[in-house]
């Protein structure tokens, strides 16, 4: 399994996911600023990744002898819908309050999420029947966390478990990060994968295709969860078809001070959706509208699996 990030030599280092699945190359971080930029540029995405490296950021501001609360507070900003990356800097701080160091913390926050995940991917395998087919929606493998993965380390975990299941990915326009990241997770561990673009899961689901879906999530609240831009119509989908739509997320993304339609959704760069390959589909003077999440309402949700078990959405 690829190793998202690592620790070494008081620095960190980030794999550059927008270079997947073609070449694998990690970008040294040296400062706070570095790390912000990686989270930006999203060379590090998915909400539990995002927060472990934000907790290295705050490490590598502790060590250049930073203001914590103002790095703190630069690295909030990085990306505003990811839970994970409030909650991480927080956690920094209230540690480092009581007396120890930001790097200890970040170090076992890197440990704590993949086993948080392994943990996830038990209780998940409990809702898998052999031979399921279960479609995903971008990326929420070990590409998206320390380790291991949350949706797809349900997925790992059914497959550790011999239920002979079957994946299909959405390819999770405009970024692909199903097509890019996810299919690639599943190649390597030989786990059967099958690529859709993102407007065909309806109708795999209409044929009879899908058994389960199972997504990640950036924020989860009591009445729903944010996760990638399309994720909403494939929950409509298959409230349409009566199949079990499931959200893999630890608690560290759960939000329990605010409504889901609170959550400040995200606009990301026109030329996400105007280029490919560095290439136009379209005219540059072209209005964009590029939101890079949606929100799934609770009730189209069956059930929130997290490392304290499967939690129904209110």
């Amino acid at each position: 399994m690829i190793r998202t990030l690592y620790w070494e030599n008081n620095r960190l280092f980030l794999l550059d996911q927008t270079k997947l699945p073609h070449t694998i190359e990690y970008v040294e971080c040296r400062t706070y600023v570095d790390v912000i930029d990686g989270i930006k540029t999203m060379k590090v995405r998915g909400a539990p990744a995002i927060g472990v490296s934000a907790a290295y950021g705050m490490a590598l501001g502790e060590l250049a002898g930073e203001d914590l609360n103002v790095i703190g507070d630069e690295i909030k900003s990085a990306r505003p819908t990811a839970v994970n990356l409030f909650w991480a800097v927080d956690k920094v701080l209230d540690l480092v309050s009581r007396g120890k160091s930001a790097v200890d913390v970040a170090i076992e926050m890197e440990k704590d999420d993949v086993a948080i995940n392994k943990k996830i991917g038990e209780y998940g395998n409990s809702v898998i029947d052999d031979n399921d087919t279960i479609l995903t929606h971008c990326n929420a493998g070990a590409l998206a966390c320390a380790g291991y993965g949350t949706a797809l380390g349900v997925i790992r975990a059914a497959h550790e478990a011999n239920k002979n299941i079957d994946v299909i990915c959405d390819e999770t326009r405009p970024v692909l990060q199903g097509a890019r990241l996810s299919v690639f997770e599943m190649q390597q561990e030989n786990i059967p994968v099958r690529l859709i673009v993102d407007g065909a899961a309806g109708h795999m689901m209409q044929k009879g295709e899908v058994d389960k879906v199972i997504i990640g999530a950036d924020r989860v609240a009591k009445d729903g969860v944010a996760n990638k831009i399309g994720s909403l119509m494939v929950a409509l989908a298959a409230k349409r078809y009566d199949i079990p739509f499931y959200v893999a997320a630890p608690m560290s993304t759960f939000d329990f001070e605010n409504n889901i339609f609170d959550t400040i959704i995200e606009q990301r760069l026109p030329e996400e959706v105007l280029c490919i390959n560095g290439k136009y589909i379209s005219k540059k003077q072209t209005n964009v509208e590029n939101p890079a999440f949606d929100i799934v309402e609770s009730d189209l949700i069956t059930g929130i699996i997290t490392e304290e078990g499967i939690k129904k959405p209110l």
